[in-house]
């Protein structure tokens, strides 16, 4: 690996040890076996270091919604991607709530903004893609707001299983209650 990769490696094992508030810069460059001038280097700032470093979690629950997606029925949809959205949960707790607290930083750490943006961005249009495999019916604008619909989704679920996962109801039981996406009709009430 090199410097940069180092960098992000560390920062991931440093927020894991010590969480997001408590990790240093110090802490990320030794972890790495960098000096502190190469955070600068690299990233320009140690939180926007610990921003890419968190961005990796949201690919691994991009690649869960991948799996979930891959083969599935409409009607399968919504419980499917619950489901393998809680799998990824679990195996990155700490990584999860730490992106939490990195989302705090928007309003006055612009690059952090802006990378979490274009994240955003990718993710839902990532998401379009391969919505399009799944239901080919729908027009591109129609994945683009059912893409954005299920990371709305799976991101506020996010939030509601780090404060107590026992409320947090399972993909099948949601499929027992909500319509797979299109089944309604564009003129019925309710999510799609």
């Amino acid at each position: 690996m090199g410097n940069r990769e180092d960098l992000l490696d560390g920062a991931r094992r440093c927020i894991i040890e010590k969480g997001y508030a408590r990790t240093t810069a110090r802490d990320i460059a030794g972890a790495a076996g960098v000096s502190l001038a190469a955070i600068g280097y690299h990233f320009g700032s140690k939180e926007a270091l610990m921003a890419e470093a968190l961005l990796g979690t949201g690919i691994q629950i991009g690649d869960a919604l991948d799996v979930a997606l891959r083969g599935a029925p409409a009607s399968a949809l919504l419980g499917r991607i619950w489901d393998e959205s809680l799998r990824a949960f679990q195996d990155q707790r700490e990584l999860l709530a730490a992106s939490m607290e990195n989302l705090a930083q928007i309003d006055r750490l612009p690059v952090v903004a802006d990378r979490l943006r274009v994240a955003q961005s990718d993710a839902i249009s990532g998401i379009a893609d391969m919505l399009a495999e799944v239901l080919p019916e729908l027009t591109t604008e129609q994945r683009r707001a059912l893409a954005a619909y299920y990371f709305a989704l799976v991101n506020g679920l996010a939030v509601v299983w780090l404060i107590d996962p026992s409320v947090v109801p399972s993909g099948e039981q949601l499929g027992q209650l909500l319509p797979p996406p299109g089944a309604a009709g564009p003129d019925a009430a309710g999510p799609a």
